[in-house]
């Protein structure tokens, strides 16, 4: 009976041992599984990180572009007021030319009142000649 017991002490044991074995795989098979989980989250955290530093490189290439426009903004505002001052410019040169011809038009009418002056002199001279004429005729 000894014999028989032993028997089953050993059968139990070797059970126990299949049992702690199969312990261990589950243990190291959660194990892996942890590992694999933990590498997945670090792979998804070092995702993370690459995609965080997109957008902060997004996020100052918006900073440069911003940058650039408000400079051509500034550029285009400098064109604009240097047109306005070639157009002042321009219309002050326009005005000067304007006043020139009415200069010349007021010359062109000062000379037509020397013209008609002069003819009515002419008029004047000729009547006192024909005056003066008509005086050295009546002479005897």
């Amino acid at each position: 009976m000894n014999g028989l017991n032993n028997s089953i002490y050993c059968i139990v044991n070797v059970i126990n041992s299949l049992n702690t074995f199969i312990n261990v795989i589950v243990n190291v098979i959660c194990g892996l599984t942890n590992a694999i989980n933990g590498l997945k989250n670090g792979m998804n955290g070092l995702k993370n990180t690459i995609d965080g530093i997109e957008i902060a490189i997004d996020g100052i290439n918006n900073a440069i572009c911003g940058i650039e426009n408000s400079i051509c903004g500034i550029k285009n505002a400098i064109y604009f007021i240097k047109n306005a001052i070639y157009s002042i410019d321009n219309s002050l040169y326009c005005i000067d030319n304007a006043i020139y011809g009415i200069n010349d038009y007021l010359y062109c009418i000062d000379n037509s009142i020397y013209g008609i002056n002069n003819d009515i002199y002419g008029i004047n001279n000729r009547f006192i000649a024909f005056i003066m004429s008509l005086i050295a005729f009546k002479m005897p």
